[in-house]
């Protein structure tokens, strides 16, 4: 078949986009936890790795067999110095460069260490003098990593739960407790460059508050939203309502520059016959959605555009950990290094086998999915050669139409900034793209053009932008 002019300038386009996003799922990591006596052996876990999406690994401490095995990997590593080692670090800044020329020194840049988090959660643990004692520790860990000219390379940072903000809700009244303890480890943040590392949960936000529709909005699953009445901006999901909370409280002491990271977040897969909310379909449901929005490149209302480096909890199950069954089931891995459940990570199939098709939330009822419910297709197209958005569609409908799309192993690169289509940067026209794309790409069957009756056949093209056009009908050529 000869390929019109038209359709060449699309192929070029897309082609020298490609190399723009060899690194486009650099947000993807993993918390590596070692409370546990059934672990695969490093190696095996690096081999493991390098198979899947993820590129980057927090470990709670420094485990030199893990990081060696690690290295030449590309993947980067977290790694942390325990709570216990507080007291020496802000006190003796030998211990502190001891400690960098042990745990560092002998293994960078071959293993690609990226990040030292000083203690975890240190600031709501009720131990004052612990508190104190952060900051200089922190310190003398920067100025140790200076003295072997790693300071500018390796970041230094601590690991905050959400309790650290003495206000959350709605995400724009998110503020800090004003201790001068809270506010020099922000200052060193925005010194150093460094992020600021958080573990927001929305499963246990719904554990608190467990209803119907504090599940479907805690698990990225079509609901009414909340409203944030200051900025009127509508929340769909708590991930980004948490995050976003970080985000105000930052910018509300000065701090618009510091980076956030998700340095833990996750969802139990079975839990205690008393435990509200562990289950296979919500751990499967929250991650794997995380993973197509994070995928989607579409940011939260305050950060858009972006994808925070977000590490899932966890690799591999925690046997020994103590406590309710829900601790020893967040690993999304088992020992023997086949799946609890599929999300979509792995490099040979980047589909997972849910999420469930988005349907269109009401705003005067919350919408509860339910796996037996029948979609009634849009009608077969007669020569129709797109799959469109029809008109009048809510963004939060649009939302997760992109979603759900680009969580279903389709190619969204073109519309992530700096990409062919990126332009123009609507909800709207990145959706539309997104939608045919993934049209096309299941052999155009009409119920894959459907999207909870918010989707509709088009014979014309789609007049979002030439970019978008150019590439609709790139999708045609492909799939005819």
């Amino acid at each position: 078949m000869a390929i019109p002019p038209l359709a060449t300038l699309v192929l070029l386009v897309v082609l020298s986009q490609a190399s723009c996003f060899a690194n486009s799922q650099s947000f993807i990591g993993v918390n590596y936890g070692q409370v546990a006596d059934n672990l695969p052996q490093p190696s095996a876990t690096a081999k493991l790795l390098q198979s899947t999406s993820i590129e980057k690994v927090r470990l709670y401490g420094t485990d030199p067999a893990i990081i060696g095995a690690l290295a030449n990997t590309g993947i980067g590593i977290v790694i942390g110095a325990a709570n216990g080692d507080i007291p020496a670090l802000a006190n003796d800044p030998n211990f502190a460069k001891n400690w960098v020329n042990a745990n560092v020194v002998p293994f960078y840049p071959s293993s690609k260490i990226i990040l030292i988090t000083v203690g975890n959660e240190v600031m709501t643990s009720g131990d004052h003098n612990l508190m104190t004692q952060l900051l200089p520790a922190m310190q003398n860990m920067q100025n140790a990593l200076n003295a072997v000219s790693l300071g500018g390379k390796i970041k230094v940072s601590s690991v905050h739960s959400m309790a650290v903000l003495k206000s959350s809700e709605p995400p724009s009244s998110g503020s800090f407790d004003p201790s001068d303890e809270m506010k020099g480890i922000l200052g060193f943040n925005n010194a150093t460059g460094s992020p600021f590392a958080i573990n927001p949960y929305p499963y246990f936000a719904y554990r608190s508050d467990p209803r119907p529709e504090t599940l479907a909005f805690c698990l990225f699953q079509p609901n009414a939203g909340r409203l944030d009445t200051k900025t009127q901006i509508k929340y769909t999901n708590m991930f980004d309502a948490q995050v976003d909370a970080v985000r105000s409280a930052l910018n509300s002491f000065g701090y618009k520059n510091v980076e956030i990271v998700v340095a833990e977040t996750g969802w139990p897969y079975k839990g205690d016959s008393n435990e509200v909310g562990p289950s296979i379909e919500n751990a499967k449901a929250y991650n794997g959605n995380l993973i197509a929005h994070l995928r989607s490149l579409v940011g939260t209302p305050l950060m858009p555009g972006i994808s925070v480096d977000t590490y899932l909890f966890a690799l591999y199950d925690e046997d020994l950990k103590p406590g309710p069954t829900s601790e020893r089931a967040f690993g999304l891995f088992k020992s023997d290094l086949s799946m609890n459940y599929d999300i979509g990570l792995s490099k040979s199939s980047q589909t997972p086998a849910a999420p469930k098709m988005p349907a269109a939330p009401s705003p005067n009822a919350t919408v509860t999915p339910s796996p037996n419910a029948t979609v009634t297709p849009s009608p077969k197209p007669d020569k129709a050669n797109w799959c469109i958005p029809k008109s009048g569609v809510s963004d939060a409908q649009l939302q997760a139409n992109l979603d759900y799309a680009c969580g279903q192993g389709i190619d969204c690169r073109p519309i992530q900034p700096g990409g062919a289509c990126f332009e123009p940067n609507t909800l709207a026209a990145h959706a539309a793209y997104a939608m045919n794309l993934y049209y096309q790409n299941s052999n155009r069957s009409p119920t894959n053009c459907d999207f909870s009756q918010s989707a509709t056949f088009s014979s014309n093209n789609p007049s979002w932008s030439e970019k978008i056009i150019f590439s609709l009908l790139f999708s045609v050529i492909l799939y005819t």
